[in-house]
């Protein structure tokens, strides 16, 4: 088994600060114990990006959104939310194909920015995303529970879950769970084939609704596309925006600022792609196609999203949408219920792989960080015949299936990416960091027109963490606080970094 070493770069700062290098994080997944199997290609890691990205957000926030704040100019919305988003896929892109290793953010800070803030960002994405997983999962429950009632089969009181005050145990979303992680743990590429199989099918749907509903289009719906500016109501307390904690402004709705209203809703539905980066170390041609996957799986969301907000706008007047399934609600307005079941069909589907990618992610962070040190080493072994980091997996996984047994769907509406956008904030800064520190590093891709690509995409990501309630702060606050507690007891002295580093003799003094 191999030791860190501390290079000339990663003695360049101590203790909390300490990085390590690029070098030595490529060095690391070559360890036979810790070595994750290479399987995947451009066109898989295209699919796991679409496959994430793509949930209930297409059936529901569409519609949503275009009632509450947009109209039908809500497909500008969703234009300006893939800029930013792109703004933030070119830097993870970059750091992806120099630092081919998963863990993602995490990894990629530990690189520019240091121990602490790496711990920081993993800590955060592994929460982030199994609370993240154990919603979806309640809400693929709910689904498939509208689904059985259609066909005349009902599960006892006790195992749908807890809803509408009445507690239970959702068994169909634990089961989904426990099924996914035991793909997972079988290996990358069955889990990339089930996942090719199962976007298939979704994005199919999508296709059909978004061809067939052109057909229904009422050009008079779309007037007026930029419907007159109204201003919202002012919030008060940590339910308010924190911008308007802050700074006493309060969003309008509709008209040109109604658009950046509703592109900081919809930012939402694109977080996923960033996952990608997850997967980097299991890729055969990272360099080159961790890149691809990450840009083509958002280009193709972005395309799909826009297409979607015309076609239901186009259908319906944005004034008469429902706000709980506003696609599947226009076909039944229009006369056409077959239509509308299959979109039912199609986001049970959808919330599928939503919940294995997620998985994926939050493993893949977990792993790397365990074989940091900075977690339990025990978590870093891979399967001897899978190739794949079945303790981790199979801890998060049962981890998130408690949870998604006792969670409510209420949380929906609370549980935000605040983590995810913190991430991006901290990649592009990273992007700018480590173009200065390691001009030398050989970058297959590399972000055009830095500092100001990364500048704008920190300002963007900020933009819209301020559009966030304070109670989502607050929130954020103390998972980072517990997790700071968290390194200072076992990370900071476990670190395999830090280790190194005091392992070795302090440089000879001339007097």
């Amino acid at each position: 088994m191999s030791t860190v070493r501390p290079s000339r770069n990663s003695r360049g700062r101590s203790g909390i600060f300490r990085t390590k290098t690029v070098e030595q994080s490529i060095r690391d997944t070559e360890e036979p114990e810790h070595a994750l199997k290479k399987s995947l290609s451009a066109i898989d890691l295209t699919v796991f990006g679409v496959g994430v990205v793509i949930g209930t957000g297409i059936f529901v926030l569409t519609g949503k959104v275009a009632k509450e704040n947009a109209g039908p100019s809500v497909a500008l919305a969703f234009v300006l939310a893939g800029v930013v988003c792109g703004l933030a896929a070119l830097c993870y892109a970059e750091f992806a194909s120099t630092v081919p290793v998963a863990g993602s953010a995490y990894t990629f800070s530990y690189a520019s920015l240091g121990e602490l803030p790496a711990w920081i960002i993993g800590w955060d994405l592994v929460l982030e995303l199994a609370l993240g997983c154990a919603v979806v999962a309640v809400g693929w429950s709910g689904y498939v529970r509208s689904l059985m009632d259609n066909a005349g089969w009902h599960l006892p009181v006790g195992l749908e879950g807890t809803h509408e005050g009445r507690f239970g145990f959702d068994i169909l979303a634990c089961a989904l769970v426990l099924v996914l992680t035991a793909i997972l743990v079988l290996g990358m590429k069955l889990s990339s084939r089930v996942t090719a199989v199962v976007v298939a099918i979704k994005v199919t749907v999508v296709l059909l609704v978004i061809i067939v509903g052109a057909f229904f289009i009422t050009g008079s719906n779309y007037d007026p596309f930029l419907p007159d500016s109204q201003a919202t109501e002012a919030g008060g307390g940590v339910k308010a925006p924190l911008i308007q904690v802050l700074f006493g402004f309060a969003p309008s709705n509709f008209g040109v600022m109604g658009i950046f209203s509703a592109a900081a809703v919809v930012f939402f539905a694109f977080i996923g792609f960033d996952i990608v980066a997850t997967a980097a170390e299991e890729t055969r041609n990272p360099q080159r196609d961790v890149p691809r996957g990450i840009l083509g799986s958002l280009l193709i969301c972005t395309v799909l999203y826009v297409a979607v907000s015309i076609v239901v706008t186009g259908m319906q007047k944005y004034t008469e949408l429902s706000t709980d399934a506003p696609l599947a609600d226009a076909f039944k307005a229009t006369g056409h219920p077959f239509w509308a079941g299959l979109i039912s069909f199609g986001a049970a589907v959808g919330l599928t792989t939503v919940c294995m990618i997620l998985l994926l992610g939050q493993s893949r962070v977990f792993f790397a960080m365990s074989r940091d040190g900075l977690l339990p080493r025990i978590f870093s072994r891979v399967h001897p015949k899978f190739g794949t980091p079945y303790r981790s997996t199979i801890l998060l996984g049962a981890v998130v299936a408690v949870l998604a047994g006792f969670t409510s769907i209420d949380v929906l509406a609370e549980l935000v990416n605040i983590g995810t956008l913190f991430a991006f904030v901290v990649v592009a800064l990273g992007v700018i960091i480590l173009r200065r520190t390691r001009p030398d590093l050989p970058r297959s891709f590399r972000v055009p027109f830095v500092p100001v690509v990364p500048i704008l995409s920190v300002a963007a990501s900020a933009w819209l963490m301020l559009n966030l309630t304070g109670e989502t702060w607050l929130r954020f606050a103390a998972w980072m606080v517990l997790g700071i507690v968290v390194y200072f007891v076992y990370g900071r002295r476990n670190s395999r970094l830090g280790k190194a580093d005091r392992s070795v003799p302090p440089a000879p003094t001339s007097i």
